[in-house]
Parts: C-alpha cells; sequence; structure tokens
C-alpha cells in the first residue's frame, strides 16, 4: 500500500479539507481566547475534527488512484 503522490482538491474532497482546517484554527482561537492549551476538552475536539479530515481525505485520494 502506497501513500498517494498528490490529493486534489474537488467536492469531494472539500469537507475534509474544511475539517483539517476547523481543527487547526479551533485548536490555536481557544488557546488564544481562554489559555487552555493543556485541555484534555479540547485536545479531544481538535482530534476529532484532524482524524475526520485526515482519513476522508486519504480515502478519497485511495478512490481516486483505482
Amino acid at each position: 500500500m502506497e501513500f498517494p503522490s498528490f490529493v486534489k482538491l474537488d467536492y469531494r474532497t472539500a469537507p475534509f479539507f474544511f475539517l483539517t482546517f476547523l481543527g487547526i484554527i479551533f485548536y490555536f482561537v481557544w488557546g488564544l481566547a481562554y489559555g487552555g492549551w493543556f485541555d484534555i476538552g479540547v485536545y479531544s475536539i481538535t482530534i476529532l475534527l484532524l482524524g475526520f479530515g485526515f482519513s476522508g481525505i486519504y480515502l478519497y485520494s485511495i478512490l481516486e488512484d483505482e
């Protein structure tokens, strides 16, 4: 199993790119606003958003290769 060399941004992968971007932005905005850089709740929401984002991008890139 090899990782795809590039990922195209189209209508299927755009929501997953948005989830990834939202996870990163959420962590930094929450940390700057409330000073909660080491809060388990912030980690759990960030990991959930990033996990769905990265897995969706990866799965759609595999689908395009086949």
